[in-house]
């Protein structure tokens, strides 16, 4: 991945709140830190970049149910050294744990920094999550690390539990205000 052209991509984001502004200049500051190490899964202090794609619809926005974190939040995970950009990582990520793959993209949506809990071989970190929007359609299939995949609709959220950062992206995506 061209670091210049991340970099870039970050400065010319227009977040939509203070937390949002926060998570930008946190990774751009990793990103200084760190540069091309923290693209990787293993760089653990404090944490490692990753992508997701937030996929909007005419069923509302499409949601994973992720298996090791126990709730519901939008497809994504971590870079691979063949994702050219933050745009083919999210695509990458959004088709294998949906199977949707006819995708439109609608640019870098939000920015959101996370903590992960430790794993089995992993420490507690964060992650420095850059969120792509996209439209598309299709019927969903859960994927590796899945349990539950379903287009939702924004009223539908607050029973999902979704987190402050989610809610944010997906009115960004669908327009609510």
């Amino acid at each position: 991945m061209d670091l210049p052209s991340l970099i870039a991509l970050l400065r010319a984001h227009r977040p939509a709140d203070e937390q949002e502004a926060t998570a930008v200049g946190a990774i751009l500051d990793v990103l200084d830190t760190y540069r091309t190490a923290a693209l990787g899964r293993t760089h653990f202090v404090p944490g490692h970049l990753t992508a997701s794609g937030f996929v909007g619809g005419e069923r509302g926005v499409l949601l994973i149910h992720h298996d090791r974190l126990g709730r519901w939040m939008q497809p994504g995970g971590h870079f691979e050294p063949e994702d050219e950009s933050v745009e083919a990582a999210a695509r990458r990520e959004v088709e294998e744990e949906t199977g949707i793959g006819d995708l439109e993209s609608l640019g870098l949506l939000d920015v959101d920094v996370h903590e992960i809990p430790a794993g089995k071989s992993e420490p507690r970190h964060l992650h420095f999550d850059l969120r792509w929007g996209f439209a598309g359609r299709g019927v969903p299939r859960a994927g590796d690390g899945v349990t539950g995949v379903a287009w939702v609709v924004a009223e539908d959220l607050p029973a999902l539990g979704v987190d402050a950062g989610v809610d944010r992206a997906v009115t960004r995506l669908l327009g609510r205000s």
